[in-house]
């Protein structure tokens, strides 16, 4: 069974003779995968009406749980933006009533952003979507290579964390 990865890397291997197959094998396949997914979950977003920075404040806003609700400023911590950035932000997610900004009822002056029922909804719908296409994308794989594959993904995401190595935000949880 071959790949394009497969003919990419003979190819290469012709070319190069310091390339190692198996290392660029590796990570041609991880950047597929990567654009696949990323694509595909582009692809349900626009689906849904949604931008992926919305989706990334909805996400971040559901993580919190019950209330769902946090200050603007813990918000763009959350999402990595400034305060100034992340009220452009808000705003059509409010406009079409998926967060709302409410006054604190302790202090007036401060302000909170609640994730609303259909903010809820809209979250619920994306992230159901995206699990159906990640469901079909590892149905290749039986239970145990799934745990084989999970396991080798996340000695890798150690390697790079323990580094300290700038990893952009995936909106991951």
């Amino acid at each position: 069974m071959t790949d394009s990865v497969d003919r990419h890397v003979a190819v290469w291997s012709r070319e190069l003779s310091w390339l190692d197959p198996v290392k660029e094998a590796i990570f041609m396949r991880l950047w597929i995968l990567s654009r696949h997914t990323a694509q595909t979950r582009k692809d349900i977003l626009d689906e849904g009406g949604l931008a992926n920075r919305q989706f990334k404040i909805l996400l971040r806003l559901r993580g919190l749980g019950e209330p769902y609700t946090t200050s603007p400023s813990h918000l763009a911590d959350l999402v990595g933006l400034t305060r100034g950035a992340l009220s452009a932000r808000l705003a059509p997610l409010e406009e079409a009533g998926l967060i709302e900004r409410t006054p604190g009822t302790d202090d007036r002056r401060r302000v909170h952003v609640r994730l609303t029922a259909a903010g809820h909804e809209a979250f619920e719908r994306q992230s159901g979507a995206e699990q159906h296409d990640e469901n079909a994308l590892l149905s290749v794989l039986d239970e145990e290579e799934r745990g084989t594959l999970a396991d080798l993904l996340r000695k890798l995401v150690i390697a790079v964390e323990s580094r300290d190595l700038p990893v952009r935000d995936t909106g991951c949880a």
